[in-house]
């Protein structure tokens, strides 16, 4: 199968921990030059959260801010027009650093379960307990995800973007331990098949490859490979068993990986590119895979997105992933 990325690729999983949208443009497209991603910063306010501008891509449905969080209501409010004018900036920016960019580019947006179990309904609890809600949402976000995709390709016409869905609820939502809005209860399980049919509706609407972002331990990737992912971006260190199992599987019908080996928040003795490296060779062993023959599926990320790092490391965690991409490609192909 080819990819769409070069082998010794990096990238970052979204979140940095910058004010300034302009600096976060330059440092990912320097540190990141063979795959670089539109820069998520929360730290800006909720209107930058990633719900908020996942929330802003929805059509035809709307959302204001609560105490609470996010909740879905029968028009647009101010600040649903605050997290889309956010969201615009955040493109503004990487267009303008990005121009004559060539090859490909990376946007993230909330999965349609992560996104239904952060969303209140108008009334009652989150909208991931009602199965038309969840419905409404996914379709909705498939719509709003293809007109993002396309905005991108207009704004940087020389690159191929990439779509990654995060979906850290996902294994809760699974699992039914999604609380309450009042805390004292849990919501049902969604069945998985549920789940999988409304993130293939997201993957297919984005007609660009996907990869599925999880720093759960318990990640389903069986779901995800089903459900049209052509990546899979997870941590490690934290898979037991059963989800290797199901991850070797479904690299052997094709899944690519996307390890997470880099911190995300400064270590106190920070690890080399070579050790990092060899934790890849690692884990395509534990795979039953030949290191060699996964160098052009395998993209280097941190554990997690960087909002909670020092503003140093977030920069030097991107140079750490980009060094220890081009060294697991030197030590898998030569």
């Amino acid at each position: 199968m080819d990819f769409p990325w070069t082998t010794g690729a990096a990238t970052g999983v979204g979140s940095l921990p910058y004010d300034d949208r302009d600096e976060a443009a330059r440092i990912v497209l320097g540190e990141l030059p063979d795959l670089p991603h539109l820069p998520e910063l929360p730290n800006r306010g909720a209107v930058a959260s990633m719900v908020a501008r996942t929330a802003a891509l929805l059509i035809d449905l709307h959302v204001d801010l609560q105490p609470s969080g996010w909740r879905l209501i029968e028009r647009e409010g101010a600040d649903e027009r605050r997290a889309r004018s956010a969201l615009a900036a955040d493109l503004d920016a990487l267009e303008i650093a990005g121009h004559g960019l060539t090859g490909p580019v990376k946007v993230q947006v909330c999965g349609p379960s992560t996104l239904a179990a952060s969303l209140e309904k108008m009334r009652g609890d989150r909208a991931v307990s009602d199965h038309g809600a969840r419905r409404d949402l996914a379709e909705s976000l498939a719509e709003g995800v293809r007109t993002h995709v396309a905005d991108v390709r207009r704004r940087l016409p020389g690159t191929q973007v990439l779509l990654q869905l995060d979906e850290p609820s996902l294994p809760a939502v699974l699992a039914g331990s999604i609380p309450t809005i009042s805390g004292y209860g849990r919501l049902r399980p969604v069945e998985a098949h549920e789940a999988e049919s409304l993130l293939a509706l997201v993957v297919q609407a984005a007609d660009v490859p996907v990869v599925v972002h999880s720093c759960a331990p318990d990640v389903p990737v069986s779901l995800l490979r089903r459900a049209g992912a052509t990546a899979v971006s997870v941590d490690p260190s934290v898979l037991g068993g059963p989800v290797l199992d199901e991850l070797a599987a479904a690299v052997d019908e094709g899944l690519a990986v996307w390890p997470g080996v880099v911190p995300s928040t400064r270590p106190a003795t920070p690890p080399t590119e070579r050790e990092l490296a060899q934790r890849i060779v690692g884990l395509w062993r534990r795979l039953d895979q030949d290191p060699a023959m996964t160098a052009a599926r395998t993209v280097v990320t941190p554990a997690c997105g960087l909002a909670r790092a020092d503003a140093g490391w977030a920069r030097e965690a991107y140079a750490l992933a980009s060094s220890t991409a081009r060294a697991f490609a030197d030590m898998a192909v030569g």
